[in-house]
């Protein structure tokens, strides 16, 4: 590549990031001197008010509060008030967002309780391509209901419920885990709710980097975890939302202690709270949840479509990188718009690559089979570290590095 080119591609970066400079919140997280963190969409980098949100969480309210803390600093209130925080990133209306379980249990209550609001119905479609727990969890409820499980590409889930009388619920991943392909979720919630079907969405990998818009896509139910691009923290508490008009209905599956209408009144017969605290189920993680509202204040006084925005220029600018770079490996995530906040590469020694990008301080990581996957968390990231960590990706290939000994041999984790 010539000089020329070089320059050009570097003035690009500078000017990108000139454009965008009203969503910059670098300076708002923890990154190590060095390192390029292409990685949020596995694990958000921490952030300051995060870091300081529990400490404070550990120090004072814990340490000083006591028990007292539950009313004192409101740890009763949290599960519903940060789930306000997070309803406003999604386009959900306050009071139908709760925090507090895992992905894998948030989901579980919203399929068990989607099949239990279309009782007449025996089918529930899913992408076989799904993160796993999705499609455990899926099959796992279709088995305890004596309800039958299709394994549907969102490809053609829009044809398999055109005219259908026996689908209760197309539940379904906003962004392929691995590929970064952006699914229409409008345009498969309409084709559900068309012949009586209800939908319910993943928003894992979408949270915090897309403008999801739940009501203007009319969802019934969505997911979503807390520790990717919102940057609660390893382990972070996800969230439920709940359509408003189906709250009255809901049946949680795990009835707990906390979505009664009066845990304190002690009562063995449940009677569920108003609302989304119906969703609730036990203790809530309380240092979890004051990490994650921590690291919410990230985005207080941004618009989801600035972030959105900034999210596709630094993942276009990537791809154009790779072009003028003469990066020559297939790139399995769509050119267009038509993608989250990733950028995914195949290479027959894709676990390698990765190590190889880690060990020159660009951290991404790797999925079965040949998947490079570089995750671009817009909050943190500039155009300038993008065209960083595509010299990096071209040295590493160009140069083989990957195939040095030390970089396959795989780790617990990949």
């Amino acid at each position: 590549m010539s000089d020329n080119a070089q320059t050009a591609l570097a003035q690009r970066a500078r000017h990108l990031d000139s454009e965008h400079l009203a969503t910059d919140r670098r300076d708002a997280f923890v990154l190590p001197e060095g390192v390029i963190y292409l990685d949020g969409n596995s694990l958000g980098a921490m952030s300051v008010a995060a870091r300081d949100a529990t400490a404070d969480a550990v120090t004072r309210q814990w340490g000083q509060q006591l028990i007292r803390a539950w009313n004192e600093s409101a740890w009763w209130t949290a599960p519903e008030r940060v789930g306000d925080r997070i309803a406003s990133l999604v386009g959900a209306p306050s009071g139908s967002v709760v925090v507090g379980d895992s992905t894998t249990i948030s989901l579980f209550k919203a399929v068990h309780a989607a099949a239990r609001l279309r009782p007449d119905r025996r089918v529930v479609l899913t992408d076989p391509d799904s993160f796993p727990t999705d499609v455990h969890v899926t099959r796992g409820v279709c088995d305890q209901l004596g309800l039958t499980l299709e394994l549907v590409s969102p490809r053609d889930a829009v044809a398999r419920l055109e005219g259908s009388n026996d689908v209760a619920l197309a539940a379904y991943s906003h962004v392929d885990y691995r590929t970064g392909e952006l699914w229409d979720l409008a345009a498969i919630t309409e084709a559900a709710h068309q012949v009586g079907a209800l939908a319910c969405w993943d928003l894992c990998h979408s949270a915090g980097v897309v403008d999801v818009g739940l009501t203007e896509g009319a969802a019934d139910f969505a997911v979503g975890c807390g520790y990717k691009y919102l940057s609660g923290g390893p382990g972070a508490p996800a969230f439920l939302f709940v359509a408003p008009q189906h709250l009255a209905e809901f049946t949680n599956p795990i009835l707990g202690w906390n979505g009664h209408a009066a845990p304190f009144a002690m009562s063995p017969d449940h009677v569920p709270a108003d609302g989304i605290t119906r969703a609730r189920v036990g203790t809530p993680p309380v240092l979890g949840i004051a990490a994650l509202e921590g690291a919410l204040t990230a985005y207080e006084g941004l618009d989801m479509g600035d972030v959105r925005r900034r999210s596709l220029s630094l993942t276009g600018f990537f791809v154009e990188c790779l072009d003028a770079l003469g990066v020559d490996l297939p790139i399995v995530t769509p050119r267009d718009d038509r993608r989250g906040s990733q950028v995914s590469l195949r290479h027959p020694a894709a676990y390698a690559v990765v190590q190889a990008l880690i060990a020159r301080g660009v951290i991404g990581d790797f999925r079965e089979p040949d998947i490079v996957r570089l995750g671009f968390a817009p909050l943190y990231l500039s155009h300038e570290d993008v065209l960083t960590a595509a010299r990096h990706l071209r040295d590493v290939i160009d140069g083989a590095e990957f195939a040095r000994p030390e970089h396959a041999a795989r780790a617990a984790v990949t």
